[in-house]
């Protein structure tokens, strides 16, 4: 077991990163207006606290209470509805952040199972991400000091990826994983070739012009504009397309005549380092062929709510985003959203079929 210094270590830079990415978010923005696919920053900055304490001091529920009144009633994501969330009786701004930081001095001095750090760890770093969403979907300014796009798409081609016996999910020697992840189990997969870069804007506008869905967040004036955060800026044909759903991604390959790889294909082209794959990681999320299912022997993690209420009902994305923090955006982690869900950082790359 590595030491607990290592996981406490996460879990403070998984706080610097918040404290960048949302604590300006006071005012008219802390609450924001209603919508399904965002939270108010207030509250959900109150709720990473609260996870933290939930799950580092107070096992789980099963040991003494919040340090803070009624904080199971305020911030327990898997009791309090979401759109109850904007009219709760939440701490100001500035008390919410003094809770958040209160937990995490206590949980520095008393230590904790290094699994449940790094669950807190992981927990806050996609609660960072999504104050990305949030800031990109609202039209508010993007985070100072921060990447606010992926990089330009320059690989071009497929890669053939070698057929044969396979192990998909993570060794049961990893420092941690999801339970969804657990555990590599081996299966065989047939010979394929995959996109060694992204689908970009320019190849994705073939399609938009032959009558497919616009993603999100693009608009034609003079030429091609895509709204970033509170601005748009001109179309860059190189980047990889993004704000597409699972369902416009699958429209798109029967335009081009290709298919979306699935989540053990794109996982097996991810170990393949010599095949010339880029941006599996740190541009945008990659829609899979695969709904989100358990893996053989699944067994839930203490926290229950994570990944079985999913299952059958969301589609698998892999690799991460500009905004996903390495410690998630890596070869076995598996992401799911609904198959209409467009407001993410999302994209994709395809396969021969």
């Amino acid at each position: 077991m590595r030491p607990v210094e290592e996981p406490i270590a996460e879990l403070r830079s998984a706080r610097a990163r918040t404290r960048r990415v949302a604590d300006d978010l006071r005012g008219s923005r802390e609450l924001g207006p209603k919508l399904a696919i965002v939270n108010p920053p207030r509250w959900e900055l109150g709720h990473v606290g609260w996870f933290q304490e939930f799950w580092c001091l107070r096992e789980g529920g099963k040991g003494a209470g919040s340090i803070l009144p009624n904080a199971d009633r305020l911030y327990n994501s898997a009791t309090v509805a979401h759109d109850t969330r904007w009219e709760l009786p939440l701490p100001s701004f500035d008390e919410t952040l003094g809770y958040r930081e209160e937990v995490l001095g206590l949980v520095a001095k008393a230590g904790c199972e290094p699994y449940f750090l790094r669950l807190a760890a992981r927990h806050e770093e996609m609660h960072a991400e999504a104050f990305f969403y949030t800031r990109h979907t609202l039209g508010y300014p993007p985070p100072a000091v921060e990447p606010i796009a992926p990089p330009l798409v320059t690989a071009r081609g497929d890669a053939e990826i070698p057929g044969g016996l396979f192990r998909l999910g993570s060794p049961p020697e990893a420092a941690f994983a999801f339970d969804n992840e657990k555990w590599s189990h081996p299966l065989v997969l047939e010979r394929f070739r995959i996109a060694r870069g992204l689908v970009t804007n320019a190849e994705y506008l073939r399609f938009v012009e032959a009558g497919g869905p616009k993603p999100a967040h693009w608009r034609k004036q003079d030429g091609w504009e895509v709204r970033r955060f509170d601005r748009w800026i001109p179309f860059s044909p190189d980047e990889p397309v993004m704000h597409v759903s699972w369902d416009d991604a699958q429209a798109y390959c029967r335009f081009a005549g290709r298919r979306l790889p699935s989540e053990a294909e794109w996982e097996r082209a991810a170990m393949a380092s010599d095949a010339g794959i880029e941006h599996l990681f740190g541009a945008v999320w990659q829609w899979t062929a695969s709904t989100f299912l358990p893996y053989p022997g699944f067994l839930r993690d203490p926290y229950a709510e994570y990944s079985e209420p999913w299952f059958a009902t969301h589609k698998v994305l892999r690799g991460g985003s500009f905004a996903t923090p390495p410690v998630i955006g890596h070869a076995r982690f598996r992401n799911f959203y609904g198959a209409g869900r467009a407001d993410i950082f999302a994209g994709f790359r395809t396969c021969a079929p």
